[in-house]
C-alpha cells in the first residue's frame, strides 16, 4: 500500500495565515543541562499548517473540533485537478472540472500548491466562492480540503466558511498536494482532540493500493 503524507511539516519560521500566531518550539527541559529527559514546549495557533476548521471557528457557539465526526475524516476521497483555474472556484467550475457524482470527501489540488515553496505567506491564493460551497453541500460532500491556508477567497472568508460549516461539512486546510496525482484515494485525517477549540492541527495521509 502506498502512503502519501499530505501534511505540512510544523516548524518554527513556517508560513502561517496572516495575523495568526507564529510557532515556537523550545526545550523546557534538557539532558544537556542536567535533566533526565528532553521535554519540548510548543506554542502555536490551532490553524497552523494542515488543520481542521470546526464550526465554532466562524459560528459562535457552534460545535468545537473535539466534536467533529471522525467518520467524515476517514474514507474514500477524490483529489480534483483544479490546477487550470486562475481565479476562485465558482459553482460552474465544478461541472467543468468533471467532479464525479457521489463524492463525499473532496480535495482540491490547485495552483495554490506551489505557494508552499514561498518563504512567506502569500495572498495570491484561490478559494471557493460561497456559491461553490453551497453547490458542494447540495451534492452531499461531507469534507472539503484545500491546498493552502484558507478554503475561502481572500478578503471575505466568512460566507464560504459559514456555508460549509453550518451544513456540517468538515473543512481541512493547509494540505500539501504538490506530489499527489488527481484521482481516487483513501483519506485518513485526524486532528488533535482539543476540547472546546475552533480548530486543530492534523496529520493527513492518502492511501492507495
Amino acid at each position: 500500500m502506498q502512503i502519501i503524507d499530505i501534511s505540512v511539516p510544523i516548524r518554527p519560521g513556517m508560513v502561517v495565515y496572516e495575523g495568526d500566531p507564529d510557532i515556537s518550539l523550545t526545550l523546557a527541559a534538557s539532558i544537556a543541562e542536567g535533566a533526565q529527559a528532553n521535554v519540548s514546549r510548543l506554542d502555536l495557533g490551532v490553524h497552523t499548517g494542515t488543520h481542521i476548521d470546526a464550526p465554532h471557528h466562524f459560528i459562535d457557539g457552534a460545535g468545537t473540533v473535539d466534536q467533529t465526526p471522525l467518520e467524515a475524516l476517514i474514507g474514500p476521497a477524490h483529489v480534483l485537478d483544479a490546477t487550470g483555474l486562475t481565479g476562485d472556484v465558482e459553482a460552474a467550475d465544478l461541472n467543468e472540472l468533471k467532479l464525479p457524482e457521489g463524492v463525499e470527501r473532496l480535495l482540491f489540488k490547485t495552483r495554490n500548491s506551489a505557494l508552499w515553496e514561498q518563504p512567506t505567506f502569500s495572498m495570491h491564493f484561490i478559494g471557493l466562492t460561497e456559491a461553490a460551497a453551497r453547490a458542494l453541500v447540495g451534492r452531499g460532500v461531507r469534507l472539503v480540503g484545500v491546498d493552502y491556508l484558507s478554503v475561502a477567497p481572500k478578503g471575505d472568508p466568512g460566507p464560504t466558511h459559514v456555508a460549509l460549516l453550518e451544513a456540517g461539512v468538515v473543512i481541512v486546510e493547509g494540505l500539501d498536494l504538490r506530489e499527489v496525482e488527481p484521482g481516487e484515494y483513501t483519506l485518513v485525517c485526524l486532528p488533535l482532540r482539543l476540547v472546546g477549540a475552533d480548530g486543530a492541527p492534523a496529520r493527513a495521509v492518502l492511501l492507495r493500493d
